[in-house]
């Protein structure tokens, strides 16, 4: 997503394509210059305050965009002012995505509260960072509606800010486990990101989003690949925008059980039209996510999610159980 200019439109190149492709480029010009702001809103400060945990995006230095989830209890997000966030938490050197930070580097946020459905967004940068603080400086700003979103309870297991250590293992294809968790999943998180890394120019940043559906609706195609419906949303195309000007992703799966993280990096196919996308109700689009690499941190959350329910658009869509191949 590209910094807002006297331009026509606060979009890049790639997610304006896909608006003109689906035909809303001109009315979502408007809306997003109303909607995406360069600054926090009150109201969104004060959201983000209130949550114990953040999803990130990030990108490393060779460009891989990663996925994560930085718990550290309620009230570890403060606001000091409304283009800056500081995240006070332990950041686990196990973990992919905060490894990649330093000064200056680009940063996707997603607040999300996953009982009450609300989420809210934002792109920033790294204006400082230490052991146990994260402190960013806000791009853009921008809300998101609750579609998709399945209702938990966050229940603490461990104090967030306690030290603990972690086995973190590699991998380079879906084993069995792996393979279950994301055939069962019914929530997981994107991070992606334009070419650019340098900060302030308006083809750069990372983006980080969710993704929900009814359990079963990621096929796992072999061992490296699985295919994700893309079902309509706010027509910004954030994410599809990103992946169509650069094709690496980072995927997260949280085993929502066991507090374990399942990070993945590789690279997007967006699939426009054809069988695979006709098969399931609701679906717009389609793509197929290819591993090259990944990462399990079991035990990563110092919190567990106990199930609400499925969002009604969720419960709309089917499953490649339901439709097989």
């Amino acid at each position: 997503m590209a910094v807002i200019t006297e331009g026509p439109a606060p979009f890049h190149e790639g997610e304006i394509e896909i608006q003109r492709r689906v035909g809303v480029a001109d009315k979502m010009a408007v809306i997003g210059r109303n909607f995406i702001r360069d600054h926090m809103p009150d109201q969104h400060r004060e959201f983000f305050e209130s949550l114990p945990f953040m999803v990130l995006g990030t990108q490393d230095a060779g460009g891989q965009p990663w996925a994560t989830i930085l718990a550290g209890g309620a009230g570890f997000v403060t606001s000091p002012d409304d283009t800056h966030l500081t995240l006070s938490a332990a950041l686990p050197s196990a973990d992919p995505a905060l490894a990649a930070l330093h000064a200056g580097a680009p940063v996707g946020g997603l607040g999300i509260e996953l009982d009450t459905r609300r989420r809210n967004r934002f792109t920033a940068h790294v204006e400082r960072q230490t052991r146990s603080a994260l402190e960013l400086k806000i791009d853009l700003s921008f809300g998101n509606c609750p579609q998709f979103i399945q209702t938990r309870e966050v229940i603490e297991t461990r104090d967030p800010k306690a030290p603990h250590a972690e086995t973190p293992d590699t991998f380079t294809r879906f084993d069995e486990k792996i393979r279950t968790l994301i055939e069962k999943a019914d929530t997981f998180f994107i991070a992606s990101a334009t070419e650019s890394r340098e900060p302030g120019k308006p083809e750069s940043g990372v983006d980080v989003s969710h993704r929900g559906g009814a359990a079963g609706f990621i096929k796992v195609e072999d061992d490296r690949t699985f295919l994700v419906p893309d079902y309509a949303g706010n027509f910004f195309f954030n994410t599809l925008g990103n992946l169509l000007v650069n094709p690496r992703a980072g995927i997260l799966f949280p085993d929502f059980d066991t507090g374990g993280l399942v990070h993945l990096a590789g690279t997007v196919e967006i699939i426009w039209s054809g069988a695979e996308v006709d098969q399931l109700p609701g679906a717009q689009r389609a793509w197929r996510f290819t591993l090259d690499h990944g990462i399990t941190r079991p035990d990563a959350l110092p919190m567990r999610f106990a199930f609400g329910e499925f969002s009604p658009r969720s419960l709309k869509t089917g499953t490649w159980h339901q439709h097989p191949a």
